[in-house]
Order: structure tokens, then sequence, then C-alpha cells
């Protein structure tokens, strides 16, 4: 049991860290190669800041823990809305100045409902998954074309000065971009290892371990960047990390593990956990867009709100433990 917890903790310590590592190693050689920052920010961070659950969740199909890999994604999801922008809200409340967020919104919205519609009858086929990487490819398409076509949006101007904020050589970034993607494989394999152990111990399943301790741990970059961004008065970038962390969980991460494996899900997971992720998700969409005008916001009284869900959610989950064990 004492090795199990000393995995997950190494692992996450290690995925946190250098999870990190890889979107800097990463960003800067895009900047290198001619990238926009808009781009840089849209596709190339918010591969980068998922790349833990995607990493965890291709792990976890491989060695037959499909569980794991749908509670890591949707539970990612959850943790990234209520949790993280919970969070960054009450420390400062955030404002939507992008064109390009507030463009992204609706497609969240929209994804979230066909993921739903795919799993309803209780299965993640391979096919299902086929889907949601088909989408994924072609959204990654939309943002490359908007990332050329947008240069001046408010959100490229917050990458650009977070690029300046952290320049390397070349020869430092792909350092960083392949050391980083390592210690991500690596760091993941002993997490997933940790982190079935400790449900098989405690004869809980590993759905309820991937929505709980993986998903908040995957999800520690997102938060560590959203703050940063906050810090720094660069709004659109703290929740364009959630946004797009959200969109590469729901199509790249659920779907790479679905093709992987197909995925039986529980009923609960439709009924409990896509219920209480539509529902932050259209309270997202509700508070960062901005309609008649008004420009999207949330503020601290609405961060609280959000960090109140998931409290609540993570009381319901853990009433749900206990009664297992």
């Amino acid at each position: 049991m004492l090795m199990s917890i000393a995995a997950i903790v190494l692992g996450l310590a290690v995925l946190v860290w250098s999870a990190d590592r890889f979107v800097d190693g990463a960003s800067a050689t895009a900047r290198y190669a001619g990238m926009p920052p808009l781009l840089i920010g849209m596709v190339i961070v918010g591969f980068g800041t998922s790349a833990p659950e995607i990493v965890v969740s291709i792990i976890s199909a491989l060695e037959g823990n499909p569980g794991l890999a749908l509670g890591n994604g949707y539970g990612s999801n959850i943790a990234n809305i209520g949790l993280i922008l919970g969070v960054t809200a009450l420390i400062s409340p955030i404002a939507v100045h992008s064109q390009v967020l507030r463009k992204e919104l609706p497609i969240l919205i929209l994804i979230t409902l066909l993921s739903l519609a795919l799993v309803w009858n209780g299965m993640l086929t391979r096919l299902d998954a086929i889907i949601l990487l088909g989408v994924f490819v072609l959204l990654m398409g939309w943002s490359i074309m908007q990332g050329m076509r947008d240069g001046n949006d408010a959100m490229a101007a917050d990458e650009l000065k977070e690029l300046d904020d952290n320049l390397m050589t070349l020869k430092q970034a792909l350092f960083w971009l392949v050391v980083g993607l390592l210690l991500l494989i690596v760091s993941s394999r002993i997490l997933v290892w940790g982190a079935v152990n400790i449900a098989q111990a405690f004869g809980v399943s590993d759905l309820i371990i991937g929505l709980t301790i993986v998903a908040i741990g995957t999800s520690l970059p997102e938060l560590a960047s959203s703050i940063a961004a906050i810090r720094k008065n660069e709004h659109d970038l703290a929740i364009g990390n959630v946004i797009g962390s959200n969109l590469f969980n729901t199509l790249a991460v659920v779907g790479l593990a679905g093709a992987i494996s197909p995925l039986a899900v529980a009923p609960e997971v439709i009924s409990r956990d896509f219920m209480v992720m539509g529902g932050l998700t259209l309270s997202l969409f509700v508070l960062g867009y901005g309609f008649k005008g008004r420009q999207g916001r949330i503020n601290r009284f609405e961060g609280a709100f959000l960090l109140l869900a998931y409290v609540a959610y993570s009381g319901w989950l853990a009433r749900e433990v206990l009664a297992a064990v």
C-alpha cells in the first residue's frame, strides 16, 4: 500500500513538472519554426497542458483499465471548470476579450453533446472513438485557420507576452521538448500502476480513482498556468487553457483510449459525471460568452459557485467510496 501511495505522489509530482517543461519546450520550438502566437496558444499549449491526460489514458487503455481512462478524461473536464476556473476567478475576476474564445465556447457545448450521444448506449465503440478523433482533426484544422487569420486577437497578445517571458534557445527548447515528453510517459506509467493498486486495495472502481486522484493530478498543469496567467493580467490565456484542455480531453483523450480498447460506460457515468460535466460546461458558456454586447466575465461570486459545485461533486464521490469500503 505504501508503495502504491508513493507511486501516486511521485508520479503526479513528476507528471506536473514534466508537463510544464514539455509545454515550454514545445511553445519555444514552435516559435522558432515561425508559428503565429495565437496558433501556439490554441494548439501547442492546448495539447501540452492536456498531455498528462492523454498519456495516462493511453497507458490505462493499453493495460486494460478503461474506467481509469474514461474517469481521467471526464474528471479532468469537471476539475478544469469547477476547481481551476473557480479558484482562478476567486483570485481575480476573469474577463474574456478574445473573439476566438467566444467562438470556441459554443463548439465546446456541441462537442459535449456529441460525446453524450455516443456513450448514451453504455458503450464507446471503436467507431465512436474514430468519430471523436475525426472531429478533433477537423477542430485542429479550424484552429489553424483561426490562428493564421486572427493574428491580432486579444489572446495572441497574451500568448506573445507569455512567450517573451519564457525565452530559451532552440537547443534548450528541443531538449525540454524531448525530456519533458519522456518524463511524461514514465511518470504516467508509475501513476497508473499506483492508482490501479489503490483502487483494488480499497475495492473501488478505477473509474472513481480516475475521476478523483488522477483527474485532479493531471489537471494541475492547467491550474498552475491559469493562476500564473491571471496574475500577469492575461485573462484570455487563463480561460483559454481550460477551454482548449476540455476540447482535447473530450475528443482526443477519450477518443484515443476508445480507439485502443472499446470502453464500457457505466450508467453512473451518464447520470452523475456527465450531468455534472454538462452543467459546468453550460455554466462556463453562459458566464464566458457575453450576451447582448456584454463582455464575458467570471466574477468572484461566480467563481465561488463553480468551486462549491466541484466540492459538492467531490463529496458525492467520497460518499460512494465510503459506502463501497
